[in-house]
């Protein structure tokens, strides 16, 4: 974090040519369990991470909003008044988003000054460990103290997911910015993404020897693409054929029924998040009643109905988790929104290095790309740093 102060730092002063009034970072996030089941107004178990987004910021006397970030070489400017949905495009869409969606929620937009803002992050991009969801909530704290707005957080979360829907058009749930927004160490939040509680739950992890390995295939994804949203359109379908409100008002015993009114493919899409939320369920009390090392095998109960009824794995996905069940680890999963991305592996600490060479092994064989390998710590939440 140090380094990305200065880098952040140097960044905004190179860019803009003065220093910045303060920086502000959020947290990327890994999702433990629980996954296509946030829009689902099911349940979700993700943590933050110790991997994050710092933005720089200065106020500005007149009306413009202007973003840059080291992952880009040009610099987007947009006057706070014409800030819509329409207006935006690209990496910009995430931050700029943020400011318009805090219009929506209140913000007198035509009445406020601008600002200066520039961004660099260690949250890898594509990895499904929600770099977007890290700028958003970054940029969410930021002005919302500069603007005084005194918004909660998870008003915050909100407001980060509004952006992500409308402004940069992906269709996601609210699960990542409350996991940046809401964090804290050695823990996982579990959220209640209809009524929008949030528990903080230990983990343990560093009390049992374990970690969390992050397996990034370097398979890039998009979520704005249409693999996700022909998923969450199937899951709506699948609510209204059952007469439900969302799939989080099934439970496990209405998939007999579910079998018999759907076609094969919205019961698998069905079957999926009904059994998720339930998996969100038992690992929490997995955890409470029997710590960490008693939820491998949920994780890799989660894998596998997201690779064969869901159908958003892939091959390099499938490799890691194998890889890493073979050599040790105690379950694994892929994680995030699929269709590429990262598999997590609970490893013991003392067979990391094992784990790690045998899926690096595993993607040579297999000719696949070379996959990036690191742990993550549960992590606090956004927070002001400067």
């Amino acid at each position: 974090m140090t380094d990305l102060r200065s880098t952040v730092t140097t960044g905004f002063a190179a860019r803009f040519g003065r220093e910045p009034h303060g920086l502000w970072s959020a947290p990327g996030r890994v999702n433990l369990i629980g996954e296509h089941t946030d829009y689902n107004d099911g349940y979700v178990f993700p943590f933050a991470i110790n991997r994050r987004t710092l933005i720089a910021l200065a106020p500005r006397e007149d009306s413009v909003l202007r973003v840059a970030s080291s992952h880009a070489p040009e610099a987007v400017e947009i006057r706070l008044d014409e800030l819509t949905p329409d207006a935006l495009y690209g990496w910009s869409a995430y931050p700029l988003g943020v400011a318009w969606a805090l219009g929506e929620f209140g913000a007198p937009l035509a009445e406020l000054s601008g600002a200066d803002i520039y961004i660099d992050s260690d949250v890898p991009i594509g990895a499904g460990l929600s770099s977007s969801a890290a700028i958003e909530c970054a940029v969410a704290l930021a002005l919302n103290d500069v603007w005084q707005l005194n918004h909660a957080r998870r008003t915050l979360a909100r407001v980060g997911q509004l952006a992500e829907n409308r402004a940069v058009g992906a269709p996601t749930g609210i699960m990542d910015q409350s996991a940046s927004l809401l964090g804290e160490a050695d823990s996982g939040v579990f959220l209640d993404c209809r009524t929008l509680d949030a528990e903080v739950i230990p983990l343990g992890f560093d009390a049992a020897g374990l970690e969390l390995l992050i397996i990034d295939t370097r398979v890039s994804h998009s979520h704005a693409t249409g693999g996700y949203a022909s998923r969450r359109a199937s899951c709506e379908a699948g609510a209204a054929a059952m007469g439900v409100p969302a799939l989080r008002d099934l439970h496990p015993s209405d998939l007999p029924r579910a079998e018999q009114i759907l076609d094969e493919e919205t019961f698998r899409r069905v079957r999926h998040v009904v059994t998720e939320n339930q998996r969100v369920l038992d690992t929490v009390r997995t955890l409470r009643e029997q710590g960490p090392r008693a939820i491998g095998a949920l994780l890799d109960a989660s894998h596998a109905s997201m690779r064969d009824d869901f159908e958003i794995s892939c091959a390099e996905l499938d490799l890691a988790v194998e890889a890493s069940r073979a050599a040790g680890a105690l379950g694994a999963r892929m994680t995030g929104g699929g269709f590429g991305g990262a598999a997590i592996a609970l490893v013991p600490h003392e067979l990391v290095t094992a784990v790690s060479a045998s899926v690096l092994a595993a993607f040579a064989d297999a000719g696949h790309r070379t996959p990036t390998l690191f742990t993550v710590r549960a992590a606090a939440g956004a927070t002001r740093e400067l």
